[in-house]
């Protein structure tokens, strides 16, 4: 099993461990309570970069306004956006719902029970088809997480990087080994859940596994050290610079591309510092060239940071005036009171400033 020994004695033992330890203690959350595959779907998307207790009252809400693969197919995507917002990776629910389109023009509206068919769907790879797939129909497949990651190199110390592809197809081969038969959905969400809570990051609390006896990485003494996982790059830090554009209680937003980064959501207008200009320089020449228009920066409204993975994005703000011509609103550039920015999506950064705005009013 590509550098991974265990013999079936062992794997009954983990298994059987781990599912009486998860049956004791598991938490009971609100996707758990269903074995619906569309709510499961919508959970695994929503966890993944997401923590539990911050997913739970988003995960409540989208069910009850989206509470079919045909509703969520359905609905404006506008409407899908601003139920999802402030989860972030706004890539994830666009998926969603294209793969809910998917199920209901080609499977007849039933999330498909196979592998090859639920890998077909767009955003859907092989955590996710595993998760829905065990927990939803009992398919004996493995369902391999950053948690399990964590989970399986501690307790059979391997140290190979979990980034190469060679080794994920190791972990999901050890996973599947050792699932009990019929049983795929409890082990899954108990390694899943062991990781969440005992075989943490730092400091884990090796006192309270059920499989201790079996954990080479602790009899080592080298828990902490695995999973071993190539660092990533740092985030490349990013000046931004936006406008604060009013006309009475109104002020100026503008949508965002289709695609790219934060496609489809809306914005205060501005965009990257220009190199070699100043902020205010900068923001005069993104707004120059979207509108046509002459601005005339002021005073410092407001500054905001916010990282992605790949970007670390520090933005300012700044009240400007137009000094020469006029912005002309259109599907993607509006006027809005500042009372009804609630109903558009913004990003994170942006959703700050509208706070800021509140305030005002």
């Amino acid at each position: 099993m590509s550098k991974v020994d265990v013999d079936v004695k062992t794997a009954r033992a983990v298994g059987g461990q781990l599912l009486d330890w998860y049956e004791q203690v598991k938490r009971d959350l609100p996707w758990r309570r269903t074995r619906d595959p569309y709510k499961i779907w919508v959970s695994e998307v929503m966890l993944q970069q997401t923590r539990v207790e911050t997913v739970i009252p988003y995960w409540n809400r989208f069910v009850e306004l989206f509470p079919t693969i045909e509703a969520l197919a359905d609905a404006p995507e506008p409407n899908v956006l601003k139920a999802w917002e402030g989860l972030g990776y706004y890539s994830r629910v666009r998926n969603l719902q294209k793969g809910a389109k998917v199920v209901r023009d080609k499977f007849g509206g039933r999330v498909p029970d196979t592998p090859d068919e639920i890998s077909t769907l767009p955003g859907v790879g092989p955590y996710t088809a595993g998760a829905i797939l065990s927990i939803a129909y009992d398919v004996d497949v493995p369902a391999v997480d950053g948690n399990v990651f964590r989970v399986l190199s501690r307790i059979f110390l391997i140290e190979e990087d979990i980034m190469k592809p060679k080794t994920r197809r190791t972990f999901e081969g050890l996973a599947e080994f050792l699932i009990p038969p019929g049983r795929a959905a409890s082990f899954n969400q108990g390694l899943m859940e062991l990781g969440a809570t005992v075989c943490i990051p730092k400091n884990p609390r090796c006192h309270s596994c059920p499989v201790k006896e079996h954990c080479r990485a602790l009899e080592e003494g080298v828990q902490e050290e695995l999973p071993v996982k190539e660092k990533k790059k740092p985030p490349r830090p990013v000046d931004m610079t936006a406008a604060l554009l009013r006309d009475g209680d109104r002020v100026l937003i503008r949508r965002r591309p289709d695609k790219g980064l934060l496609a489809g959501m809306w914005e205060f207008p501005g965009g990257e510092r220009v190199e070699g200009l100043s902020l205010e320089d900068s923001l005069a020449l993104h707004l120059r060239e979207a509108f046509g228009v002459t601005v005339e920066p002021g005073r410092l409204f407001v500054q905001v940071q916010h990282t992605f993975s790949h970007l670390q994005w520090d933005m300012r703000v700044f009240e400007c005036a137009i000094t020469e011509g006029l912005v002309r609103e259109s599907d993607d550039v509006r006027w809005v009171p500042v009372g009804e920015l609630e109903t558009y999506t913004f990003p994170v950064a942006h959703g700050k400033v509208v706070k800021e705005l509140g305030g005002l009013v």
